[in-house]
């Protein structure tokens, strides 16, 4: 096994995972790290809950997988596992379920981050027209142990449990285990047909459900405050100016809000059909994430 890494150093110490220096903007340093390499998991990408980031995500997300695509190609890489998002795909209210026929956001979008990932999605396309065999997965909301960052939901779990968590916001998303998307991934590489796409959803769940659940969990107390998630929307910026004096996570922008308005009734049925993919009840998960984050110390 091999790990590109560009400045973090992986905190799983394996003696069996080789480590590389790579930089997803260098297409010669990608050929030097896949020399050798059948399959590629492409997993590198720029998280943004801002909708100024274009600039970023552009040049990480879409930029990126075009030269991955291109170091695959001319490294003689056999297949490319790639992983793409949610946030990939439009999300309109007319649709009843999404699922892989769904289509795409596009430059309207307003949102740089999806912007970006469904760009980023289209250049997956154009690799396979180029002739690399390519499989496309599109998780949730990714959460679970071995969250190092934290991330942003990793983050909002940490104050949930330290009961700091200001106030409680209406809405709620699609959450799927780390575990599951990796056992989703392994699956696709070995089962899937070349240029398929997956939904590795989990389970929606309420921001306000999550709150409660972590509090019987780890014996927190849940914020009497709820607010809609829509007038979090509009002051957000106000918000943000307030976490930052405080030297807090900004959590709550303008797009989490929007995020966690939409995006129901995901479907993953023919990733359970194809790959036998089948996600862990959402308690397990917040359970044994909060035991790996009181364990390292984080809580």
């Amino acid at each position: 096994m091999r790990a590109v890494i560009h400045r973090t150093k992986p905190m799983i110490d394996n003696p069996n995972l080789e480590i590389v220096m790579g930089d997803i903007g260098d297409i010669n340093s990608l050929r030097s790290a896949f020399d050798g390499a059948d399959v590629v998991y492409h997993l590198a990408a720029a998280i943004s809950l801002s909708k100024k980031d274009w600039p970023l995500v552009e040049r990480v997300n879409v930029v990126g997988t075009r030269n991955v695509i291109k170091a695959c190609l001319r490294s003689g890489v056999r297949r490319m596992v790639a992983f793409s998002s949610i946030h990939a795909i439009s999300d309109e209210e007319t649709v009843e379920h999404i699922d892989e026929s769904c289509v795409l956001n596009d430059l309207s979008c307003s949102h740089a981050y999806d912007r970006s990932k469904a760009s980023a999605e289209r250049e997956m396309i154009k690799g396979l027209e180029l002739g690399l065999d390519t499989v496309i997965i599109s998780p949730t909301g990714v959460i679970g142990p071995h969250d190092y960052g934290p991330s942003f939901m990793g983050q909002g779990l940490i104050m949930m449990a330290e009961s700091s968590m200001p106030v409680l916001v209406t809405g709620g998303f699609n959450w799927v285990d780390v575990r599951d998307v990796v056992a989703g991934a392994i699956a696709a590489e070995e089962k899937a047909a070349s240029g398929q796409k997956y939904l590795l959803s989990g389970h929606w769940v309420s921001m306000v459900g999550i709150t409660q659940l972590v509090q019987k969990i780890a014996g927190s107390k849940v914020s009497p405050f709820i607010i809609p998630a829509k007038l979090v929307s509009a002051i957000a910026p106000f918000i943000g100016i307030y976490y930052r004096l405080m030297n807090q996570p900004v959590l709550f922008t303008g797009m989490s809000m929007d995020t966690i308005c939409g995006y129901h009734n995901i479907s993953h049925n023919k990733a359970t059909r194809d790959l036998g993919y089948n996600p862990r009840p959402f308690r397990h998960t917040i359970a044994d994430t909060l035991a790996w984050f009181k364990q390292n110390g984080y809580i």
